[in-house]
Protein backbone atom coordinates (compact mmCIF):
# COMPACT_ATOMS: atom_id res chain seq x y z
CA UNK A 1 0.00 0.00 0.00
CA UNK A 2 1.23 3.37 -1.07
CA UNK A 3 -0.01 6.97 -0.99
CA UNK A 4 -1.69 7.32 -4.48
CA UNK A 5 -3.44 11.46 -4.07
CA UNK A 6 -4.45 14.00 -1.89
CA UNK A 7 -7.96 15.15 -2.61
CA UNK A 8 -8.91 19.03 -2.09
CA UNK A 9 -12.38 19.98 -2.57
CA UNK A 10 -12.80 22.82 -3.94
CA UNK A 11 -16.16 24.95 -4.20
CA UNK A 12 -15.04 26.33 -7.90
CA UNK A 13 -12.04 23.83 -10.20
CA UNK A 14 -11.04 26.53 -12.52
CA UNK A 15 -9.82 28.93 -9.73
CA UNK A 16 -8.30 25.80 -7.89
CA UNK A 17 -6.66 24.60 -10.88
CA UNK A 18 -5.45 28.04 -11.68
CA UNK A 19 -3.83 28.82 -8.06
CA UNK A 20 -2.35 24.73 -7.82
CA UNK A 21 -1.14 25.55 -11.25
CA UNK A 22 0.95 28.91 -10.42
CA UNK A 23 2.11 27.15 -6.90
CA UNK A 24 3.67 23.85 -8.65
CA UNK A 25 4.54 25.91 -11.54
CA UNK A 26 2.76 23.14 -14.11
CA UNK A 27 -1.15 22.39 -15.49
CA UNK A 28 -3.02 19.39 -14.63
CA UNK A 29 -2.56 16.12 -16.67
CA UNK A 30 -6.10 15.42 -16.82
CA UNK A 31 -9.73 16.99 -15.65
CA UNK A 32 -12.33 14.18 -15.48
CA UNK A 33 -15.75 13.59 -14.77
CA UNK A 34 -17.52 10.98 -12.31
CA UNK A 35 -20.99 10.97 -12.84
CA UNK A 36 -22.19 9.12 -10.48
CA UNK A 37 -20.36 10.57 -7.64
CA UNK A 38 -21.45 14.32 -9.06
CA UNK A 39 -17.65 14.86 -9.39
CA UNK A 40 -15.48 16.64 -11.70
CA UNK A 41 -11.98 15.92 -10.96
CA UNK A 42 -8.23 17.28 -11.86
CA UNK A 43 -4.94 15.57 -11.66
CA UNK A 44 -1.61 17.38 -10.83
CA UNK A 45 1.92 15.44 -10.42
CA UNK A 46 3.57 16.85 -7.22
CA UNK A 47 7.12 17.07 -8.14
CA UNK A 48 9.36 13.75 -7.34
CA UNK A 49 7.07 11.89 -5.40
CA UNK A 50 4.52 9.15 -6.51
CA UNK A 51 1.58 10.87 -5.37
CA UNK A 52 -0.50 13.02 -6.96
CA UNK A 53 -2.98 16.25 -6.14
CA UNK A 54 -6.52 15.89 -7.23
CA UNK A 55 -8.97 18.72 -6.94
CA UNK A 56 -12.53 17.29 -6.71
CA UNK A 57 -15.52 19.61 -7.36
CA UNK A 58 -18.81 18.83 -6.61
CA UNK A 59 -21.48 19.24 -10.11
CA UNK A 60 -24.38 20.57 -9.06
CA UNK A 61 -25.94 20.02 -5.45
CA UNK A 62 -26.08 16.63 -5.37
CA UNK A 63 -23.30 14.09 -3.64
CA UNK A 64 -20.56 13.99 -1.14
CA UNK A 65 -18.70 17.27 -2.24
CA UNK A 66 -21.31 19.43 -2.57
CA UNK A 67 -22.30 18.77 1.27
CA UNK A 68 -18.27 19.10 2.56
CA UNK A 69 -18.01 22.23 0.95
CA UNK A 70 -21.06 23.88 2.13
CA UNK A 71 -20.53 22.75 5.65
CA UNK A 72 -16.78 22.88 5.97
CA UNK A 73 -15.68 25.21 3.27
CA UNK A 74 -12.87 24.21 0.46
CA UNK A 75 -9.87 21.87 1.81
CA UNK A 76 -8.05 18.34 2.40
CA UNK A 77 -10.98 16.11 1.74
CA UNK A 78 -9.07 12.39 1.93
CA UNK A 79 -6.26 10.42 1.39
CA UNK A 80 -6.16 7.86 -1.16
CA UNK A 81 -4.05 4.57 -1.03
CA UNK A 82 -3.14 2.40 -3.95
CA UNK A 83 -3.59 -1.25 -3.24
CA UNK A 84 -2.89 -4.35 -5.11
CA UNK A 85 -6.11 -6.10 -4.64
CA UNK A 86 -8.85 -3.66 -3.59
CA UNK A 87 -11.09 -6.61 -2.77
CA UNK A 88 -8.75 -8.57 -0.18
CA UNK A 89 -8.29 -5.56 1.72
CA UNK A 90 -11.50 -3.95 1.82
CA UNK A 91 -11.98 -7.68 3.44
CA UNK A 92 -8.97 -7.65 5.73
CA UNK A 93 -9.88 -3.68 6.59
CA UNK A 94 -13.07 -4.71 7.61
CA UNK A 95 -12.51 -7.99 9.87
CA UNK A 96 -9.81 -5.43 11.67
CA UNK A 97 -12.59 -3.38 12.50
CA UNK A 98 -12.41 -0.55 9.88
CA UNK A 99 -15.97 0.91 8.59
CA UNK A 100 -16.52 0.55 5.22
CA UNK A 101 -18.61 2.99 3.42
CA UNK A 102 -19.86 0.88 0.43
CA UNK A 103 -19.58 -3.31 0.26
CA UNK A 104 -18.24 -3.31 -2.84
CA UNK A 105 -15.84 -1.03 -4.99
CA UNK A 106 -17.07 1.41 -7.16
CA UNK A 107 -15.43 2.87 -10.88
CA UNK A 108 -14.12 6.28 -9.63
CA UNK A 109 -11.18 8.98 -11.70
CA UNK A 110 -8.32 8.57 -12.95
CA UNK A 111 -8.95 5.00 -13.96
CA UNK A 112 -9.22 3.08 -10.97
CA UNK A 113 -11.62 0.89 -8.24
CA UNK A 114 -12.09 2.97 -5.39
CA UNK A 115 -13.74 2.08 -1.98
CA UNK A 116 -14.15 4.46 1.06
CA UNK A 117 -13.15 4.46 5.14
CA UNK A 118 -15.58 6.11 7.46
CA UNK A 119 -13.79 8.64 9.15
CA UNK A 120 -15.18 7.55 12.71
CA UNK A 121 -12.71 4.76 11.98
CA UNK A 122 -9.91 6.21 10.79
CA UNK A 123 -9.46 8.83 13.39
CA UNK A 124 -11.51 11.59 11.61
CA UNK A 125 -9.50 11.70 8.09
CA UNK A 126 -11.51 10.19 4.99
CA UNK A 127 -9.52 7.44 3.76
CA UNK A 128 -9.92 6.16 0.23
CA UNK A 129 -8.55 2.65 -1.26
CA UNK A 130 -8.04 2.14 -4.46
CA UNK A 131 -6.88 -0.46 -7.44
CA UNK A 132 -5.89 0.47 -10.49
CA UNK A 133 -7.69 -0.98 -13.50
CA UNK A 134 -5.91 -3.10 -15.91
CA UNK A 135 -6.49 -2.07 -19.55
CA UNK A 136 -7.62 -5.44 -21.45
CA UNK A 137 -6.81 -3.69 -25.39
Amino acid sequence: MHLDHIGIAVADLTAAEDLISRLLGRKPYKRETVADQHVTTSFFTAGDTAAKLELVAAEGEQGAIHKFVEKRGPGIHHLAFEVDDIVGEMERLATDGFELLQEKPSMGADNKLVCFLHPRSTNGVLVEICQSVKSTA
